[in-house]
């Protein structure tokens, strides 16, 4: 007897980009429950050596960056293997780093958020419990490529609730609900 099993729509996965403090996690989370897909949190990721140098107020270079984005790269080849779309943060600042999370299976959309440096100063001046200081925020806008042309994905302000700007992502993208 033939199998009919077809196999699903390829995985999507969807990265969520900014520098410290553009809402990244928030906006992750409201699209991971609005999707029903899992999302990952790039600065879990991170060795050690590389928490300790930005709690440090001492900027990351590309080789502490390079082990760090391929295993978000692998985490989202993981989840396409399991036939799974996802969501991950990540910084993802230069386009060279785009291209490797670009390497994972499965179709890679990069959602960048931005706003105006003082809103994102201000953010940055607020938040506890995280280990980015605000002094690293503007090494971070002076690293920060736009997304190109040739890369999939969209460019959101974040000027309004996590809810509003989910709605602009999920239109922008053309996803919905329940979709994968």
């Amino acid at each position: 007897m033939a199998d009919d099993a077809r196999p699903g729509p390829p995985a999507q996965h969807l990265v969520i980009m900014g520098v410290a403090g553009s809402g990244k996690t928030t906006l992750a989370e409201v699209l991971a429950d609005r999707l029903g897909w899992p999302y990952a949190e790039a600065d879990d990721f991170h060795p050690p050596a590389n928490v300790q140098k930005m709690a440090a107020g001492i900027a990351l270079t590309d080789d502490d960056r390079w082990p760090w984005l391929r295993a978000l790269r692998d985490w989202l080849t993981e989840q396409s293997r399991a036939g799974r779309s996802s969501i991950v943060t990540c910084s993802a600042l230069r386009s060279a780093y785009r291209d490797v999370l670009g390497e994972a299976e499965g179709t890679v959309r990069f959602v960048h958020l931005t706003a105006a440096p003082e809103v994102i100063g201000n953010r940055l001046a607020t938040r506890v419990g995280h280990f980015m200081p605000a002094a690293l925020l503007p090494s971070q806008l002076g690293t920060l490529e736009p997304l190109r042309d040739s890369e999939d994905g969209v460019t959101v302000v974040v000027d309004a609730p996590p809810d509003v700007v989910a709605d602009r992502v999920l239109e922008a993208l053309g996803l919905g609900a329940g979709q994968s």
